[in-house]
């Protein structure tokens, strides 16, 4: 079966997460530079199957679109023409720097470590693509 990656994007850094190959649990698997963020797709592409794509959909608290939109779909529409093969989905991205704050102060990693804007934006990744598996998991049970 072919693993599901989950991309947390920004401007500056861009997280990544992936599952195990039974898409059963999201690892967290780097933070890359947005500017590499192609080369290092296409990279990974080539050494493991990736079956689809999920992209953090940044929403505010009344359910409209982030600002953070603009620089999302142009990203989304690039890596369709790069990637027809791999379908993309969005999945409501809220609270997950939040969560990955608060997963931080939980594991009792020093100040200093949670501080590190690039883990901070992988663990993001990794809770968009855990929450992604077990809304899907849920509406296969309905």
């Amino acid at each position: 079966m072919a693993r599901i990656l989950s991309i947390d994007f920004g401007r500056k850094r861009t997280g990544i997460a992936v599952t195990d190959s039974l898409q059963i649990i999201a690892s967290g698997l780097t933070t890359v530079p947005t500017g590499e963020l192609f080369p290092f797709l296409e990279r990974y592409f080539s050494q493991e199957e990736v079956g689809q794509v999920v992209v953090g959909l940044p929403r505010q608290m009344n359910n409209a679109p982030s600002e953070s939109m603009r620089y999302i779909e142009p990203f989304v529409a690039r890596f369709r023409q790069r990637f027809p093969q791999i379908p993309v989905v969005y999945f409501d991205e809220r609270f997950t720097s939040s969560l990955a704050h608060r997963a931080m102060l939980d594991g009792g990693l020093k100040k200093k470590d949670r501080q590190n804007k690039a883990l901070v934006d992988e663990i993001s990744a990794t809770i968009i693509l855990q929450s992604y598996l077990e809304s899907k998991q849920y509406k296969e049970r309905l």
